[in-house]
């Protein structure tokens, strides 16, 4: 049975989506996205069942975010080839030349796929481990039980591959001793050459092969000196977590949100309020924030359209995935993609 899973807010902004709430194989969840770019460039996906991908009969839940940059396309391409594949890094490589030989087939027709990519982040819960992969910004989030006054803590379970932070400019640095202008700072923020924020992503060909730094790619991607090695990197960084009981829930989401809020911040309104709708409010309170910037009013923010609305916020996707250890419910089977014009769930 197919039916509707996303739905548009009632509350006012036509640009977003959500799934309130919904069961997994072991506990709840809920997703919601809100779009900023013309074309929805963030896709993500919560897949829970038998993972038949990593070991026939195996239950567990598989959790994507795929936060595209300069189109939608490689974000909706990694949200169809990445699961079926899925075998960690290999999953990723594999899907890294699939798209790289699908920019190279239509090189002549659409050369601006070279310069299309996405954020790749995934997360899979099975037996009593979390399972994490990473290129790019997108991040995962633990909420765990403590003794505080606040009574959760924030730990943050996957690595950011953004050149802002100082340990990912030094890693570039030393894998291009060569290259004196690997980074740059621009109008006060550090980007690759110049040209992007992140160190490792899918797709972006035209920064990791030679062979598509020419024409007819756009003058303004292509590079003034050839290089051999490429500048960005598929590989994603990997960490494997042992769930415990204090552990209450991830927050997978792409960089949008942690753009407005902090780890702690998102940690304690999902501690704080129901776990119905939970994605779409911590969507919110971001948008809150991005108004706030910019010294606006919420509802003047609402009103403004797609394409425009990325100069105040960028796409952004949140799914709160919460542990229930006692529930391992086989009959809790379900798919669910977000992304393009009409996202759809499949159970």
């Amino acid at each position: 049975m197919v039916r509707p899973c996303w739905k548009p807010s009632s509350e006012g902004d036509k640009l977003l989506w959500h799934k309130d709430l919904g069961s997994h194989v072991s506990g709840e969840f809920s997703m919601a996205v809100i779009q900023a770019n013309s074309l929805l460039e963030d896709q993500s996906q919560l897949v829970s069942g038998p993972l038949s991908s990593l070991n026939s009969g195996t239950l567990g839940t598989f959790i994507g975010v795929y936060d595209g940059h300069g189109g939608p396309e490689t974000s909706r391409f990694v949200n169809d080839k990445l699961f079926p594949n899925f075998k960690i890094k290999k999953a990723f490589m594999a899907t890294e030349e699939d798209f790289l030989s699908s920019v190279r087939e239509q090189w002549h027709t659409k050369p601006q796929l070279a310069a299309v990519g996405t954020c790749c982040l995934v997360g899979i819960i099975c037996d009593g481990l979390l399972y994490v992969a990473n290129a790019g910004d997108s991040r995962v989030v633990l909420g765990r039980a403590d003794r505080s006054a606040t009574g959760i803590t924030a730990v943050q379970l996957s690595r950011d591959h953004n050149v802002n932070i100082a340990s990912e400019r030094d890693e570039l640095h030393s894998l291009h001793p060569a290259d004196s202008h690997i980074v740059v700072l621009k109008h006060n923020v550090w980007r690759v050459k110049g040209i992007i924020q992140i160190s490792r992503s899918i797709g972006d060909a035209y920064l990791k092969k030679a062979e598509f730094n020419r024409e007819p790619l756009l003058a303004k991607f292509r590079l003034p000196a050839p290089f051999k090695k490429p500048i960005l990197s598929a590989e994603p960084s990997t960490s494997t977590h042992k769930l415990n009981s204090k552990d209450r829930f991830l927050i997978f989401a792409s960089d949008g949100l942690w753009e407005q809020l902090s780890n702690q911040e998102v940690v304690d309104i999902v501690h704080n309020y129901p776990r119905n709708g939970i994605a779409r409010r911590l969507i919110k309170v971001a948008l809150h924030v991005a108004a706030r910037k910019r010294e606006m009013r919420y509802s003047d923010l609402q009103n403004i359209d797609r394409g425009v609305r990325r100069h105040f916020h960028d796409d952004i996707t949140v799914i709160a995935v919460f542990l229930d250890p006692q529930v391992t419910n086989a009959r809790n089977i379900c798919s669910i993609r977000a992304g393009g014009v009409a996202p759809a769930t499949q159970f």
